[in-house]
């Protein structure tokens, strides 16, 4: 699934690549898929795209947005997948979700391997979407400071039971993270996956602020994550510190071997000695 570098990065491309290109014809897709959620039938959608200009596309949290000039915005959320330019004289796959063909005969389109939003509003309407109406700031919005995450966690930790995997991947708590990331996050901020957030010291805080912003400007840095692709179908350069591939294998700060844990609905990676649980013991100490 696509995280907020890769919307990011997919963000710039389009404004570098198709921005200012004329929609000759808009198709939702050739292939059925029950997890894609539209808001307009095909025949809306092809007579409300035609003639249409490619504006400024931006990306916040798990959202892209490509306004389609004059009047409409094109929403693409939390997908997976592809998202892909067809020069001219190249064929666009034979499945897709989306494609919109461009009057220079070059063509974009969307398909998702799991689940998304591909949607068409009105511009300003967009802003009344659940996920997109309530969305609290992201790592790459000015208002995301270390004084923010405190009072996040201060708020969050009121039920005691939050932990800091939790913070990262659960109702996109923070906007923009996934199971994927939030992996080395952790990592770099020396925090169990499990720890409580009721027990961070304002320095815990501090160092997880600043690992949130270094992971995602790491991985915007470096193309995405090397098991996504962008725009033109090139893989991304960043790789994981911890991840499947990781598991068994020696910690890169450390080398303790790395654990695998079951937690919150998906696979942890994590060093037992960089990572401590509060009150854990590790080899060698009592």
């Amino acid at each position: 699934m696509f995280e907020l570098p890769e919307y990011v990065i997919l963000a710039r491309q389009i404004n570098e690549t198709i921005a200012g290109k004329v929609i000759q014809r808009g198709n939702l897709g050739n292939s059925p898929h029950r997890f894609v959620w539209y808001n307009r039938t095909a025949d809306e959608f092809e007579a409300l795209t035609k003639g249409k200009e490619i504006g400024p596309a931006r990306a916040r949290g798990r959202w892209l947005f490509v306004p389609l000039e004059p009047g409409y915005v094109l929403v693409l959320g939390e997908c997976g997948g592809r998202v892909l330019f067809h020069p001219a004289g190249s064929l666009p796959p034979p499945k897709y979700h989306l494609c919109l063909w461009f009057q220079d005969g070059s063509a974009f389109t969307v398909m998702t391997q799991m689940w998304g939003a591909m949607e068409l509003y009105a511009q300003g309407e967009e802003l009344k979407r659940q996920y997109i109406r309530d969305m609290r700031p992201t790592p790459t919005d000015p208002a995301f400071t270390v004084d923010y995450l405190a009072a996040l966690v201060a708020e969050l930790s009121q039920s005691g039971k939050r932990t800091a995997k939790g913070l990262l991947t659960q109702e996109q708590l923070i906007p923009g993270l996934g199971n994927a990331i939030a992996q080395d996050i952790l990592f770099r901020a020396g925090l169990h996956p499990k720890r409580l957030l009721a027990d961070l010291k304002r320095s815990d805080i501090r160092k997880l602020h600043g690992a949130i912003v270094a992971t995602i400007n790491g991985v915007i840095a470096n193309g995405g994550r090397n098991d996504e692709v962008d725009l033109h179908n090139a893989a991304g350069g960043y790789q994981h510190l911890m991840d499947k591939n990781a598991a068994g294998h020696p910690c890169p700060k450390c080398g303790t071997k790395v654990e695998k844990l079951q937690y919150l609905g998906g696979a942890c990676y994590f060093c037992p000695s960089c990572q401590r649980q509060p009150g854990a013991l590790v080899v060698g100490f009592e």
